[in-house]
This record gives structure tokens, sequence and C-alpha cells, in this order.
């Protein structure tokens, strides 16, 4: 089954419930997105019975708001507690420690920022929430002197950002400081199998225009980024699953890869994968195969198949986030032509409320890998040139 929640559900999530017969339970958030008798529904009391007579149901969420449905009423399964393992990142350091046992990390409350001794710490360190989420709150800290500018940034936004999210998917209270890995940056989605083994339905490499860029602009898929990383990956996940004892559960999983080839974690995102409905229905997009019927049937891709028409290509998941300076009140179009125009290939564009969200839409791309310019292009751009005031 499928619990749905708040800021965006996609047509292709609606569409897969409807074509394949998994139904989406009919909570308030589900209402809130205008779903009804012809959209599969199924009620919050048959869900739940399902769940007491079937143990290894599986469940989708395409947003960490649903954790707190889930938390309130299915407390008498292990699907809040395999949450908690994913979602508070201390937690989850703690439980690599047998995979990491070297890596720095603590954590901090937002109201002892100012308590912190940085000569303490090593340098550069990544800084962002304990319970987080989109990127929101992370922040870079290469020098000293840059720690002030830091807390004040992060003294900012926490007021803005915990309007957007509820606690159980962004929690500004606490934050997690952690050694900086210097690598390349990619994030998958996944599910545990009822064995426990890992599938891989999607790998993404994080494109970054800076040293100190913490955005996420751009994530592109190939040939050669699934091939290089498919297997590693894949072993790598079996660790986890082991040390967390994870079965019929899918993540979305942000790590880095060094040069010496060490795999790093940054998150693990319990119960969905990308956010938004994005590297899921991005997948589908690339690749010709569905992410969550694979999930939800127990498929595995046939990557040497899928891959063998892909070669030359590349697929971007493009994030149109407000980076213009400028607020979302302010700004009164946004040129979505313009910007399309720019791109040879454009596969769907997702447009979004900015005036609610700091984001413009997101875009799926396909890119031939000799134009790879217009991706630096966009990963570069503050998107001003599309925004009038």
């Amino acid at each position: 089954m499928i619990l749905v929640d708040k800021p965006y559900l996609s047509d292709f999530l609606k569409k897969t419930s409807i074509k394949f017969d998994i139904p989406i339970v009919d909570t308030e958030a589900a209402r809130d997105f205008d779903l009804g008798a012809s959209d599969n529904l199924i009620t919050e009391k048959d869900a739940k019975s399902w769940l007491r007579a079937d143990a290894d149901a599986r469940i989708y969420t395409n947003s960490e708001n649903a954790i707190g449905w889930i938390t309130e009423n299915l407390a008498f399964t292990d699907l809040p507690a395999k949450i908690e393992v994913f979602k508070n990142k201390a937690k989850f350091r703690e439980l690599m420690r047998p995979m990491l046992p070297d890596f720095y990390f603590q954590e901090v409350a937002l109201s002892k920022l100012d308590d912190l001794i940085i000569d303490e710490i090593p340098l550069p360190f990544i800084i962002k929430p304990n319970v987080g989420f989109f990127s929101l709150g992370v922040h870079k800290v290469s020098t000293v002197d840059e720690w002030n500018e830091v807390k004040a940034a992060i003294k900012a936004e926490t007021a803005q950002k915990d309007k957007l999210y509820p606690t159980e998917v962004l929690n500004t209270t606490t934050f997690i400081i952690e050694e900086n890995i210097d690598g390349e940056e990619y994030a998958f989605d996944a599910y545990f199998d009822e064995n426990g083994s890992p599938i891989i339905l999607g790998i993404y490499k994080h494109l970054f225009s800076s040293a100190n860029d913490v955005s996420d602009r751009i994530y592109i898929t190939s040939k050669e980024v699934i091939e290089e990383n498919l297997s590693d990956f894949t072993n790598w996940l079996q660790g986890i699953g082991n040390l967390a004892k994870m079965s019929n559960f899918p993540v979305h999983v942000e790590v880095r890869r060094t040069e010496a080839s060490e795999i790093a974690p940054i998150e693990v995102n319990p119960l969905r994968f990308g956010g938004w409905c994005t590297t899921a229905d991005m997948t589908a997009a690339a690749y010709g195969f569905n992410p969550y019927l694979y999930y939800f049937e127990n498929k595995h891709p046939n990557w040497d198949e899928i891959l063998s028409t892909r070669a030359g290509k590349l697929y971007s998941l493009v994030v149109l986030d407000n980076s213009t300076g400028y607020s979302g009140e302010e700004i009164t179009k946004f040129d979505y032509d313009a910007l399309l125009a720019t791109f040879e290939n454009p596969l769907e564009l997702r447009k979004i409320d900015y005036k609610e969200f700091p984001v413009f839409g997101f875009l799926f791309l396909e890119t031939r890998e000799e134009n790879f310019g217009e991706l630096e292009r966009i990963l570069k751009s503050n998107l001003k040139e599309f925004a009038k005031t």
C-alpha cells in the first residue's frame, strides 16, 4: 500500500497505484490531493487490519511527512523503529561504527552552537539538522573564520524552514557535525527484499558547482554511472541491511565515494525513494521500468539489457531551487518557456508554487554526452535570468 502526504504527489505514482492495484491509504493528507473513489483508496481501518494480518506487507511513502501517521497508527509494527534507525542521523552513525570506526561526528543542540570550541573539531566539517531533508540547513565549514557566518545563517534559516516541514521530516532542535569526506557524491534508490538482500533501482551522481556548494541542483544518471557503482553500492548496502536487520523496506540513500573507493554514508532515507517523486519517476523516464512496481512486486532490473541501448546519453534531474536572491513573494513570474529553450531534450517539467516552497520546479532531461555544457550552465546559474520581479 502507499501512504501519500505533502508536498507533492506525481501523476506517475497515482497512475501506478490505479494500473497495478496498489491502494493508497485514504488519510486526511490523501484527501488534500483531491483523491477520490476512482483513485484506488483503502480506508485507514482496513490498512491497519491488513498490516496486523500480514507483517511483511510492503508500504511506500511519497513523503516523509507521512512518518507522523505511521508513528501514530502503526506502533504495533516494527516500522517506527526501522524509520528511527535511519531518520536520526546520530543514531545511524552509531549503527555504522562497525563499518566506519574512525569516522568523526558529534550531536549538538541548536541552543549550544555558540558554546562549541571549533579548534577541537577537525576541519573541514559538515553541519546539518540531525533530522533533515532536501539539503535544508546543510553547511560546510572549511575555516574557523567561516564559523560565525555559518552560525548566523543556520539561525536565520531555522525559523523559516521549520514552517515548511513537520518535525518528523525536518527538526532543527539538534544538529550533527561530522567530518567532511572528499569524493564524488551519489544518490540511489533501493529496497531490501524479503530476505534482506538489497535491490538497487537507480543511481544518480550529484554534481556541484564548487567545493563549497551543498545544493541539490543536478543529479545525473547514465550507463557509466550505473555500471561503475552498481556492484559496490549493492555490497555496501548489504552491510547496512545486516546491521539494521531490514527487509521489505524501500530506501533513498546518499553516499560519498572517495578516490580510494571507500563508501561513506551521508544519509539513508526510510520508506521512500527520492523526495518530491523525483528519482524514481526520472528512472522510469530514463530506463523504461517502473521502480515503484519493482519494489511492490519484488522485481530486479536487468541492468545489462536496460543499459545496452543507453550509451552516450545522460539523464538529469534538475532541481530548480530559488537561488535568485529574491523571495518568492518578490517574484511576479518565472519564465519556464525560456528555461526549456536552453535544453536539447526536456523530458518533463514539473512546476512548483515558488511562493510556498523555495523551488520553481523539477526538470527531467536527456542530453547527449557531447552536449554536457548545457548541464554546466544550469548548474552554475542562479536562475535570475528567468525570474521577473
